[in-house]
């Protein structure tokens, strides 16, 4: 079943989402698109942070932080991040209004993700909560340069 949250999007000019949720059985599909890898990751960012607060516009940047990780691939780096934002909210209860990736590939090492943003506090009484996040999954892990552009996808498990 689709709830109305699911609907929720953010358009760029060629009026594509750049993040998306999709349905998948008990659990959450997000997607993010972008003409990098960097805007997908952070387009996939912004479908998570829909979960803590379906409203992104209730997310007020307050307090800038960041989060870094590193991984062999882009798809489990795409994991990798996500568990990262997961993991933040659950220790500090931490929602970004907006993050900026950067994604390094030093020769002989793995790819390094380092995400810069602003944010606040959950706050109950503005952020609307569907469901709590616990994981980003190998589901639907996708991470490809398309025709017109990048995507960065997976199923998160609630």
């Amino acid at each position: 079943m689709v709830h109305a949250y699911y609907s929720a999007i953010v358009e760029r000019e060629a009026r594509k989402p750049l993040a998306e949720q999709f349905e998948h059985g008990a659990d959450v599909g997000i997607r993010g698109r972008g003409a990098t890898p960097e805007e997908a990751f952070a387009g996939a960012a912004a479908a998570l942070s829909w979960l803590w607060a379906s409203d992104p516009s209730s997310i007020l940047p307050e307090v800038e932080a960041g989060v870094t990780c590193e991984a062999a691939d882009l798809e489990r780096l795409l994991v990798a991040f996500l568990d990262e934002l997961i993991y933040l909210f659950a220790l500090r209860r931490f929602l970004f209004a907006h993050l900026d990736v950067r994604i390094e590939a030093p020769p002989g090492a793995p790819l390094r993700l380092a995400a810069k943003g602003a944010g606040e506090s959950y706050d109950r009484a503005r952020h609307e909560s569907t469901v709590e996040p616990k994981g980003a999954t190998l589901t639907a892990l996708r991470v490809a340069r398309e025709s017109d552009g990048w995507v960065a996808q997976c199923v998160v498990d609630v």
